[in-house]
């Protein structure tokens, strides 16, 4: 009778011949030391990682429009060979519709075929990297109040009109992790996460804005450092979740968190971090810096800024027992801002071929390039010192 559990409804005829029925069964030891085989996913596509990421910053837009052909065309005839293509955007759009509908709240299917984008990038041999903005995310505050900040009751949001929500609760690291593991199951190869952080300035405003503590609430470590260890606690919860994608997990931190022993506001300790991720992505745009390292205006000196930075952040990375991949973003946009409108400083080959043969010179081959308009400068040497 045990078999009808099993295999369904069998006749009586059956019952009858299987009780005179002898098995012969096949008996093999088992190392219980031996751990078992764990589930890995395979999405199906093969990429291999490049001798080393050399990369652009591509949007949804971009990657589901006529600008993708363009960009595709710059890759394939340069020495540049990885794109990071925004899956989750700034504002906490996904770029694509996923299968389930339950996210398309969420949704703005720029990408209208992300898995044939993916092929295309498969054939050519160019290394796919998702980028996903993680608490920047003005959509998600909006549709859970709950899981933000608030000012007077309402979604606080900075002098952009940008929302931010709440690092502290774990419903906002589920819901990003499942964004990661829809790309990863699209065949994209690495995970970027971006804004792993609070928003900039939270020590002036820690105890002006309403927010929950989560799990953190009987935390007796003080503000600073309760920051730093929701930060750091997610990064760590995401690398286990994504394990057994197969994927890289990268995040993207400010330059100056390498500088400093830890952020005070933002929540970011770039050795923490860096501790429990592949790669570490500091973003040096030279104009970004202020008067740093000596420096009056770094924007108007790339390979210096570049250069005494990447002096810094290798002498934090040597002293980590399992460091990550250093694959900084630099710089190939004006920053006018800086000058009262126009930039004397233009951005170019020249400014461009200057960071790399920065990062080069002081051991570091890796590197992602960021125009927020996907507009770069042509003719660019991506290998300066060959």
């Amino acid at each position: 009778m045990a078999a009808s559990f099993v295999t369904g409804e069998v006749s009586a005829a059956e019952m009858t011949a299987s009780a005179h029925t002898l098995r012969a069964v096949d008996v093999k030891p088992y190392d219980i030391h031996k751990p078992l085989k764990r589930f890995k996913f395979d999405s199906g596509l093969s990429f291999d990682y490049p001798h080393a990421v050399r990369g652009i910053y591509v949007t949804g837009p971009s990657a589901g429009g006529e600008r993708f052909k363009e960009l595709l065309n710059l890759v394939d005839k340069s020495d540049l060979n990885a794109m990071v293509i925004d899956v989750k955007e700034d504002y906490g759009k996904l770029t694509f519709k996923p299968e389930d509908e339950k996210f398309n709240w969420a949704s703005d299917d720029f990408i209208k075929d992300p898995r044939q984008m993916l092929k295309t990038l498969e054939k050519k041999g160019i290394y796919p990297i998702a980028r996903v903005v993680v608490f920047k995310d003005s959509v998600f505050a909006k549709k859970h109040p709950e899981y933000s900040f608030k000012e007077n009751g309402e979604v606080w949001s900075n002098g952009k009109g940008e929302s931010f929500v709440n690092p502290f609760n774990k419903e906002v690291w589920e819901y990003n992790v499942k964004v990661a593991k829809m790309a990863a199951e699209l065949g994209f190869q690495e995970i970027q996460f971006d804004y792993v952080r609070f928003p900039e300035g939270f020590e002036n405003k820690d105890e002006e804005l309403e927010y929950s503590l989560g799990d953190y609430e009987n935390s007796n470590l003080d503000p600073v450092k309760r920051r730093v260890q929701a930060v750091t606690d997610f990064v760590k919860y995401a690398k286990k979740e994504l394990s057994p994608y197969d994927v890289d997990v990268a995040v993207d931190i400010f330059g100056y968190a390498a500088t400093i022993p830890e952020t005070p506001g933002i929540g970011q300790n770039f050795s923490k971090i860096s501790e429990n991720v592949d790669v570490i992505s500091s973003m040096i745009y030279p104009s970004h810096w202020t008067s740093y390292f000596g420096i009056d205006m770094p924007d108007k000196e790339p390979y210096r800024l570049v250069n005494e930075y990447t002096k810094v952040e290798n002498s934090i990375l040597k002293k980590l027992k399992n460091p990550p991949v250093s694959r900084p973003w630099i710089q190939d946009f004006e920053a006018p801002w800086l000058y009262g409108g126009s930039s004397p400083t233009q951005y170019g080959k020249a400014e461009v071929e200057a960071q790399i043969k920065a990062l080069n010179e002081n051991g570091v081959n890796e590197f992602l390039i960021w125009n927020a308009g996907n507009k770069y400068t042509k003719g660019v040497d991506y290998t300066p010192l060959d």
